[in-house]
């Protein structure tokens, strides 16, 4: 069976407004990362940490998704099961776009969600602060709450997935992502097409792993990408 395995960064969000990590300007310039992103920070600096995430979350209500999130919602849509769709994004860009949630596996986690510090439940509250939600504790058995994102130093519980799709497909294509947190040169290896996209190379991706390098933004790119896609899908299986 035909696989197909999309793992999108940063880069296909920002066209849509959305700062990243690496921007000298914005939400990120505002906040110490080493403090407000940390495993321990929400235990060293919770009202700073709450403030930032909720500040993210509302950022959010007003961004749309660009023309790079809506073709890869469609061709989930064209290609369901056989299509994965596993993005380091927290924002709600392809869920915006079309997508089912269920059908975005999320790496590092969704900010529209809280989760419960003592029993994990998990609360989707849009765009809301934290502390406007049930005042901030958890509805069913009154613990703390913390943004629903993976913090630097904690485990990524759906790295295990990521491996287990790199592993079972064929294609993997890779935009707007430095490698500087996900490893992919050896997922561009182990599959028979692999197509990078990203604005500019990185040191951290050597591009000659890849089948194909696209060097400009996601928006202008994912219609080559559609193409190579949909060529694969059509093709005989041999």
């Amino acid at each position: 069976m035909k696989k197909v395995l999309v793992l999108s960064g940063a880069g296909i969000s920002a066209e849509s407004g959305i700062s990243t990590f690496r921007e000298s300007d914005g939400l990120w310039e505002e906040y110490d990362v080493k403090v407000v992103c940390n495993y321990d920070s929400m235990l060293t600096n919770p009202e700073l940490t709450i403030d930032f995430y909720d500040k993210r979350r509302s950022e959010l209500e007003s961004k749309e998704p660009n023309y790079a999130h809506k073709v890869i919602a469609s061709l989930k849509e064209k290609y369901k099961d056989d299509f994965i769709v596993m993005t380091q994004n927290i924002d709600n860009l392809f869920e915006k776009a079309g997508m089912k949630s269920e059908d975005v596996i999320h790496l590092h986690g969704y900010l529209p969600e809280l989760r419960c510090q003592n029993c994990d439940a998990i609360f989707d509250v849009g765009y809301k602060n934290q502390e406007t939600f049930h005042n901030g504790k958890c509805p069913e058995c009154s613990g703390a709450l913390r943004p629903n994102i993976v913090f630097f130093g904690e485990a990524a519980p759906k790295y295990e997935l990521l491996n287990y799709h790199v592993q079972n497909c064929e294609v993997i294509v890779v935009i707007g992502t430095s490698g500087n947190v996900i490893e992919v040169n050896h997922m561009a290896k182990a599959t028979s097409l692999s197509i990078l996209n990203n604005l500019e190379p990185s040191w951290a991706i050597d591009d000659t792993n890849f089948t194909k390098t696209i060097y400009k933004p996601a928006t202008q790119a994912i219609d080559e990408i559609k193409e190579e896609i949909d060529f694969y899908f059509e093709e005989p299986i041999s």
